[in-house]
């Protein structure tokens, strides 16, 4: 073999190699889920609150075991400045929140060692569409379970933790206890 046909062969196999290996990460990246494609039945889907890895801080909250931080978009955000639901008002239309919760896990490089996120756990949204949702005290619901070891939500269901009904209505039993609320427990924290 000539060295000419020597170099066009070891550049064939790098070429070839090159592929391959497009080929198993493009793979990778292809098969990952879209979380945004993610929805419960009738309709509410998380595509409706992207972005809302962004959003303001409404509260951190403890609850079941789990840390939480609600997040607000900037119409509830303004709703909560202008004093609802303490006011007597309700939440406008467009209004969305997120709560986002995690498994605790202890800093351990941090003296003292605190208690902080650790895996995510599931994340919950609440829209407030009174059209949209007028059976429902105006507002739709929707959870998604996270599993870490796929990096995949599913719509939450009553075999979740803690158990949920999963279509756009899941959340009105719990919050019918806060209907003079506006259907929302979740305070506002003051900066």
């Amino acid at each position: 073999m000539t060295r000419f046909s020597t170099l066009r062969l070891v550049s064939a196999l790098a070429a070839l190699a090159s592929v391959a290996l497009l080929a198993v990460l493009g793979g990778k990246a292809i098969s990952a889920q879209d979380k945004y494609t993610v929805q419960v039945p009738n309709g509410l889907a998380f595509s409706e609150f992207r972005g809302y890895e962004d959003w303001p801080v409404i509260a951190i909250s403890e609850s079941g075991g789990k840390i939480a931080v609600t997040v607000g978009n900037p119409v509830i955000i303004d709703a909560y400045k202008e004093g609802v639901p303490g006011n007597g008002k309700p939440f406008p239309d467009g209004a969305k929140m997120a709560k986002i919760h995690w498994n605790p896990k202890v800093q351990e490089t941090w003296p003292g060692q605190p208690t902080v996120p650790g895996a995510q756990h599931d994340v919950g949204f609440m829209v407030k569409d009174s059209k949209r949702f007028a059976d429902s005290g105006g507002w739709g619901w929707a959870a998604f379970d996270y599993d870490a070891a796929s990096d995949t939500f599913k719509p939450a269901t009553v075999a979740s933790s803690p158990p949920q009904e999963n279509d756009a209505k899941c959340g009105l039993g719990c919050h019918t206890v806060v209907q003079n609320r506006d259907y929302v427990f979740t305070e506002y924290g003051r900066r």
